[in-house]
């Protein structure tokens, strides 16, 4: 029994975990690094820049191909 194919191309909930994902793991940096240096607003840039790069890891990861023309080759005709 063979298993289905899995498109990842067009799952929503993979583009949304890439958010979440940045959102969480440089949110988390940048509050250890609040804690560290005793500062209060690297949390939010952290917040900002996961969200930033979630976003971009999601555009890169979706971005489609664009389908290339065949060539017109002149000599292959034979009119």
């Amino acid at each position: 029994m063979s298993q289905p194919v899995e498109d990842p191309k067009g799952d929503p909930w993979r583009a949304f975990g890439y958010v979440v994902a940045g959102v969480a793991v440089y949110g988390v940096l940048g509050f250890l690094a609040d804690r560290w240096l005793g500062t209060r607003f690297l949390v939010a840039i952290g917040i900002v820049v996961g969200a930033a790069f979630g976003i971009y890891m999601t555009a890169a990861r979706f971005r489609t191909e664009p389908v290339e023309k065949p060539q017109h080759d002149p000599e292959q005709d034979t009119d």
